[in-house]
């Protein structure tokens, strides 16, 4: 399953620096086959640490984590639904993302100056999210002026699922608010998918603060918590350059196990409601990503489409039996499921899919 995540910003806010830390931390591409990589664009792996438990209990040759295609966009500015800045390119590869990390400073330096002439997180977001909004806006009220007059001449189910639904979403942003703010139906939802609205896209924060913010517990006020993330994005970028075992130890000094930068990862990855089954044997241990909620014939498909369709049943073992007793171990124990086609995947699945001819 290819991710996507645009990381945007207004000027100097610190939006390309945490992009060069990220790409430090680039994963190597040779396993992941058609994946060409782009300039501003940079995968990396999603922080797992049953990988490695697994790998060793099964002598893996190689391990494969999941990823996360994290993509630099052009800075904005106010006018940008209008075509100023770089405009209509920031709008257009914005579209092409899954899911949206936005870039507010909170630091201070005189020597790097905002593009507003102040700190102020909660403006910086006004600023972007309107401009999102008055472009999704335009695109809305385009369409709906086209489906009005189709409408007139008579309108069948579909048609009026989807003019149902632009009613609500353009509510929704001539109130100034954004389009995942709109209470849509399942069949309204399908039928707003077509559009790739700028603010129906899952949204996380990310505010860029100094290394005294940081240990102060630095938030954005109006936020909530589990939308936002303060990272020293400059700390991040010296810590992505240095071998893993000092960052081990700088780690283990601050009493965490995570650096700032695999926490931003791990929750983009679960911003989209995804989650991890795993794969383990002398060959490789491997993390496979499906949408939260898959069922198992599904899940095999992710493997090789046509496992979908030739699946038999599957072999479930809880990751962390696997590590304690290996398969034959957890096996013997009875700690292995059989599951049908109606098992939904758990986070954490060791699985063997069992499929026909």
């Amino acid at each position: 399953m290819s991710l996507k995540v645009g990381i945007v910003g207004l000027p100097n806010v610190g939006k390309s620096t945490l992009f060069k830390a990220i790409t430090k931390k680039q994963v190597d591409c040779a396993n992941y086959p058609f994946c060409t990589i782009e300039p501003n664009v940079g995968v990396v792996a999603v922080p797992d640490e049953r990988l490695a438990a697994l790998s060793k209990a099964s002598g893996s040759s190689k391990i494969i984590p999941a990823t996360v295609e994290f993509v630099d966009i052009a800075g904005l500015v106010a006018g940008a639904s209008k075509g100023e800045g770089l405009g209509n390119k920031f709008l257009a590869h914005i579209r092409e993302v899954d899911a949206i990390i936005e870039v507010v400073r909170a630091f201070d330096n005189k020597d790097i100056v905002h593009v507003t002439g102040r700190i102020d997180p909660l403006s910086d977001i006004e600023v972007i999210n309107l401009e999102l909004a008055y472009a999704d806006l335009a695109t809305v009220e385009k369409r709906l002026d086209n489906l009005r007059k189709q409408a007139k001449s008579g309108a069948d189910r579909d048609m009026k699922i989807l003019l149902e639904a632009l009613e609500k979403v353009f509510q929704t942003l001539s109130a100034g608010k954004q389009a995942r703010e709109t209470e849509l139906n399942d069949d309204e939802r399908l039928a707003m998918r077509e559009f790739q609205l700028l603010t129906m896209k899952p949204l996380l924060y990310v505010a860029n603060v100094d290394e005294a913010q940081l240990k102060a517990g630095y938030r954005i006020p109006e936020i909530a918590d589990d939308r936002q993330v303060a990272l020293c994005i400059k700390l991040e970028e010296e810590l992505a350059s240095l071998p893993p075992e000092e960052v081990k130890d700088y780690l283990e000094a601050l009493g965490i196990n995570m650096t700032g930068l695999d926490r931003l990862i791990a929750l983009a990855y679960d911003l989209l409601g995804l989650m991890t089954f795993l794969t383990s044997g002398e060959v490789e241990t491997r993390a496979w990503t499906i949408v939260k909620g898959t069922k198992a014939p599904q899940a095999a498909g992710v493997i090789h489409t046509d496992f979908e369709k030739a699946f038999i049943r599957a072999e479930v073992i809880d990751w962390k039996d696997f590590v304690a007793l290996g398969e034959s171990g957890a096996r013997e124990k009875g700690l292995l499921r059989v599951e049908g086609k109606d098992y939904v995947m758990r986070d954490g699945d060791v699985v063997h899919f069992r499929v026909g001819a």
